[in-house]
């Protein structure tokens, strides 16, 4: 127990107490390179002598960290380290996060014990790169701390997904982790126009990795309303979502995007809903051309833009990557005429209507003669039986 080593240090004498200060480290660890030491609750105070002088902290003395200790033997309950009186930087930017709003844990329950820090280059970090997922999700993937705080379980879904696979399964370092995105300190909630997850912020986050993508979103139409102030304009994770983020060459994904775009553009998908790209699609076939065939999937630009995909003047060049033998009679195809809509498309409209009557009537004629063609075919044998039944 720590009272009873602090007593045997009173026993052995501090009539030097000044003097001891100069020896302070080699005093405390007198007691403290104990490992059975614990203090009257029974948590362990022992100090790993070498595994803290590897430490960051390896060049300190006790005292500069334990500040309240005058002498020896010291009360056995002290005051708690101010970490922030050498990181003022980093304590402020966590003062003004969201862990200390939910009066989260302190630095330790990132950075493990004080007397063990090392640099987060080294791998034993729990904050170097590869070990920041798991550091976060001790929290953040536990499913009762989560619904305490009313927070979504994001953990597992980022380990599947394209970037937790990178760095967890390929050890790649330069796959986004948690901080990557959201920052170490200063985390702020998306909702706030500071933070790196703020709508309007996350393209030039996603960028910081992305930047190729980022030129092309920015030169598209949905990067230019953003930048005019259009908070509604898509953002990465209306198309990717947040943290369960598969790879755009998943057939899956790919399967979805009709439906993902659909959902501002109701009226487009309705039509592409109609046609035969839609319809093979959803037999399964993976060769199909869905929208980011057609239109881009980053530098989207409307059709009156003469560099658009979708330009009257691009259009045969656009079909050709999938069909050949595109000409300038094939891409009059207009893959999104509304057979509904009668005034656009007058001629259509009539043409699908003349088809639907024509099937209906088709269909109608061959039910009514088959429906006819069994009755028929009852009474024909009725009529056999009662002849068998006579000759008897």
């Amino acid at each position: 127990m720590l009272h009873v080593a602090a007593a045997l240090l009173l026993a052995l004498g501090t009539a030097g107490g000044a003097a001891a200060g100069a020896s302070k480290g080699v005093d405390c660890l007198s007691c403290h390179a104990d490992q059975s030491l614990t203090d009257q609750a029974g948590h362990s105070v022992y100090v790993d002598q070498a595994k803290h002088k590897a430490s960051v902290h390896g060049s300190l003395s006790c005292t500069d960290c334990h500040s309240d200790i005058s002498d020896y033997p010291h009360p056995e309950k002290l005051s708690q380290v101010a970490c922030e009186t050498c990181h003022s930087s980093e304590a402020g930017d966590v003062d003004a996060s969201m862990h200390k709003k939910a009066a989260s844990p302190s630095c330790l329950a990132c950075h493990n014990s004080p007397h063990e820090i090392v640099p987060v280059s080294d791998p034993r970090s729990p904050v170097y790169q590869l070990n920041v997922p798991r550091t976060c999700g001790t929290c953040h993937g536990n499913q009762d701390f989560a619904k305490q705080h009313g927070l979504a379980n994001v953990y597992q879904g980022y380990m599947d997904s394209i970037h937790g696979f990178a760095l967890n399964k390929s050890g790649l370092l330069v796959a986004a982790s948690c901080v990557s995105c959201h920052g170490s300190h200063k985390i702020l909630s998306h909702k706030d126009p500071q933070s790196r997850t703020y709508r309007t912020n996350i393209p030039n986050t996603c960028g910081s990795c992305h930047a190729g993508t980022k030129a092309e979103y920015f030169a598209g139409i949905h990067g230019r309303k953003l930048n005019a102030g259009d908070t509604k304009a898509p953002v990465c994770i209306d198309c990717h979502t947040a943290h369960q983020i598969s790879r755009a060459e998943n057939v899956a994904w790919q399967a979805k995007t009709p439906a993902t775009c659909g959902s501002c553009h109701k009226k487009q998908l309705s039509t592409y809903s109609d046609s035969f790209h839609a319809q093979v699609s959803a037999l399964g076939y993976v060769e199909v051309a869905r929208c980011g065939n057609c239109h881009r999937n980053h530098e989207i630009l409307p059709a009156s833009d003469p560099k658009s995909s979708v330009a009257p003047a691009n259009l045969v060049a656009t079909c050709s990557h999938c069909h050949a033998g595109a000409n300038a009679s094939f891409v009059s195809y207009r893959p999104h005429a509304d057979t509904r809509d009668m005034k656009s498309f007058p001629a259509l409209y009539f043409s699908a209507r003349f088809m639907n009557l024509l099937l209906g009537g088709v269909l109608s004629f061959f039910g009514l003669h088959t429906i006819l063609w069994f009755i028929r075919s009852v009474v024909h044998q009725a009529g056999n039986h009662a002849s068998v039944d006579t000759n008897a």
